[in-house]
This record gives C-alpha cells, sequence and structure tokens, in this order.
C-alpha cells in the first residue's frame, strides 16, 4: 500500500493502447489527413455505431479477425451513416459541416486501417519506467484494463501476424506486454469493455481491492468518468504528455517514478 492524504493505495491501473503504447488515434488522424476526409471523421463512426459496431464486438471477442475486417470497413465506408454522426458532432462544437470527398473517394479498406494503427505501436518508455518503479516497491499491484482483442486473433496466419505488426513485443497482443503487469485483464477475454463499470468492479473484485484503493490512467476521458464514478483516482494521458501524467502519478503516489540517472562522482584535484 502507499499512502497520501487521506487515502491508502494499493494498485493502478493502466490503459494500453495510448497509455503504455502508442495511441492508435495517431495512425487514425495520419489516415484521415491522406484521404482527405474531415478530422476525427473516422473516430465520430468508429464510437457512433455503439455496442453493436464491428470495433465494439471485436474488442469483446464475438468476431475473428477477418469477419472484424470486413464489419469495420463497411460501417467506415457507409458514408449517410458518417453525415448523419458527423452532422450531430459538429453541431456539438459550433462548427460548419465540412465539404466532403466524393462517396466513391470515402471507402474504407478495414484491413488497411487496422494494419496502420497496429504497426505504429510503440512502447512509451516513460510510462514503462513507471510501471518498473511502481512494481519494485512491492507495495503496489499494477493491474491492465484495456480494450483489446486477444481472444479473437487466435490460430492466425504467420504473415497476417507480419502484417500487423504483431510479431514486436510492443504488439497490443505480446507476451512482452502482459509481462509488465500483475493482471492483465483484456476486454476480449472477459466480455467487457471499458466505459462499462463492470470491468473496473473485475478488476477489483480479481485484486482484493475497493475502487477507492485505485489510481487509473486512460488516455479517453470518456474511459475515466465511470472509474472516477466508482471512486477511483483518474489520471488522463494526453497524446504526447505521458511525462506530465507520470508526475502527476508520482505526487498522487508519493513515490519518484521517473527514471534514476546515474551521478558521476567528481574529481579531486
Amino acid at each position: 500500500m502507499a499512502s497520501t492524504g487521506t487515502r491508502e493505495y494499493g494498485a493502478v491501473i493502466f490503459d494500453v493502447g495510448g497509455v503504455v503504447i502508442t495511441s492508435p488515434l495517431i495512425a487514425i488522424a495520419a489516415y484521415e489527413r491522406e484521404r482527405g476526409f474531415p478530422k476525427d471523421w473516422l473516430n465520430v463512426l468508429i464510437t457512433g455505431y455503439g455496442h453493436k459496431g464491428a470495433w465494439q464486438k471485436f474488442e469483446r471477442g464475438e468476431l475473428d479477425l477477418f469477419s472484424f475486417y470486413e464489419g469495420f470497413g463497411r460501417e467506415l465506408s457507409n458514408v449517410e451513416k458518417g453525415r448523419e454522426l458527423y452532422s450531430q458532432f459538429c453541431s456539438k462544437r459550433g462548427w460548419a459541416f465540412p465539404q466532403l470527398p466524393l462517396p466513391s473517394e470515402m471507402q474504407v479498406d478495414g484491413r488497411e486501417l487496422f494494419g496502420r494503427m497496429m504497426r505504429g505501436s510503440q512502447f512509451d518508455k516513460i510510462i514503462v519506467n513507471a510501471i518498473k518503479e511502481i512494481r519494485s516497491t512491492k507495495r503496489l499491484r499494477v493491474i491492465a484494463v484495456t480494450n483489446n482483442f486477444a481472444a479473437s486473433v487466435q490460430d492466425i496466419p504467420q504473415s497476417e501476424m507480419e502484417f500487423l505488426g504483431w510479431t514486436s513485443g510492443a504488439a497490443s497482443t505480446s507476451q512482452q506486454l502482459r509481462d509488465l503487469f500483475d493482471d492483465y485483464i483484456d476486454s476480449s477475454e472477459v466480455g467487457l469493455r471499458k466505459p462499462d463499470p463492470a470491468i473496473y468492479k473485475l478488476a477489483c473484485e480479481r485484486n482484493g481491492l475497493q475502487p477507492m484503493q485505485v489510481v487509473m490512467l486512460d488516455d479517453l476521458g470518456m474511459n475515466l468518468k465511470p472509474a472516477k464514478d466508482l471512486g477511483m483516482t483518474t489520471i488522463q494521458v494526453q497524446i504526447g504528455r505521458s511525462e506530465e501524467a507520470v508526475q502527476q502519478l508520482s505526487e498522487t503516489l508519493g513515490l519518484d517514478l521517473f527514471e534514476r540517472k546515474a551521478t558521476v562522482p567528481s574529481s579531486r584535484l
């Protein structure tokens, strides 16, 4: 346990994509720019399908990889659905609805896009070091709660693994990633995904914790809100600003979570 103020913490929960490894949102944004799509067009579509969407089903382990490719591409190529959802998105922000490319130029290959999202994965060294520092204290458990798809990608061909970049240690399905944690909760393996409060409760139950004893880091505010409502301390990790998040986590836990630099003894004259 680590005590600060009136709280005694027993664990830190980390999201994976966007926190421990590169956010897939970066690849999506680059794809949108290259294709001439409006900013956030694809994200609006992905989230707009709700729990019935191909992405959401894939992360709950309800679709295999190749079925996901087909459904993902079909949904993201639905320009009329995109118009409806993006119009609502713009209205909430007071934006004018932009001119779109021709519908024939807005077709999305689900496999191509997903491959780009996966191949961009790299470990965030600042976050990984913080995880190692926390575990080295042997006072707190370190838990991953991730919307992921390990259960959906069993027995896929080696060529497809290479296409997705899943032969590297930073792959979201790798054992090297899992080994960073005391407990690893993958949405596809438990049939629950964030922001469903049930997945946060499961993390607590599996580790003998109460929500008040947990600090949670995620890159998405929508995933942090239910955690905060349950009583967890939450920290949002902004893209490219993991150092700020680790500083906040250090202060919350009362620990120095930054890499220790070796000091060179000064020479005497």
